[in-house]
């Protein structure tokens, strides 16, 4: 009975190690989409054993950070100001009520243009570190074979109040996406270093 007492409490110790080390790889992980001065303070969302998102720190700054999704293919961390929390949190719901890319789009759209929901301040900037292929290195902290994407959000821009084109005029070059809703941003995806 010593025995396996012995072995259930090492299994026991071994799996909080492997859920602390997770959860720090996590954070480690999601900071690596924000600013290098914003990191000690962001709170940081990541996923829970059941795949669902938590908060595995609460922050001090106006920065939000989020872990890659392990249910997801690829690899994915955010970083965003807080204002940007309530789009994200509406999609999310809509998410869980099944509702599919365009849908939870027009469902923001129209709850932005009636009040309900708030828009993301005029200038606010997701920045997306990713790679269809990219691997977080948790022994060296990085990741490898990730990009980066810049979305600024510009509610109800429009090519003309930019100045800048509904396409990239190349590759790496900034557009208006969604121009004249209240989700339009203008898309950065710089081109990718070899």
């Amino acid at each position: 009975m010593k025995v396996i007492n012995s072995i259930l409490g090492l299994l026991l110790v071994c799996s909080l190690s492997f859920a602390q080390d997770d959860k720090e790889n996590q954070i480690k992980m999601a900071l690596l989409a924000a600013p290098e001065g914003a990191r000690d303070g962001a709170t940081v969302y990541g996923f829970n054993d059941a795949g669902e998102l938590v908060t595995l720190r609460e922050g001090t700054n106006n920065f939000i950070v989020r872990a890659d999704d392990p249910n997801r293919a690829g690899f994915e961390v955010v970083c965003y100001p807080k204002d940007v929390e309530p789009y994200f949190a509406r999609g999310r719901e809509l998410t869980k009520e099944g509702k599919n890319f365009g849908e939870r789009h027009q469902i923001r759209e129209e709850e932005m243009e009636s009040g309900k929901l708030t828009p993301p301040k005029y200038g606010s900037t997701l920045q997306v570190y990713y790679g269809k292929d990219a691997k977080y290195n948790p022994e060296t902290g990085a990741l490898e074979g990730g990009t980066w994407r810049y979305v600024v959000y510009t509610p109800l821009a429009t090519s003309a109040t930019t100045g800048l084109p509904e396409k990239p005029n190349a590759q790496g070059h900034p557009w208006v996406m969604f121009p004249g809703k209240y989700r339009a941003h203008i898309m950065i995806t710089p081109v990718k270093e070899n």
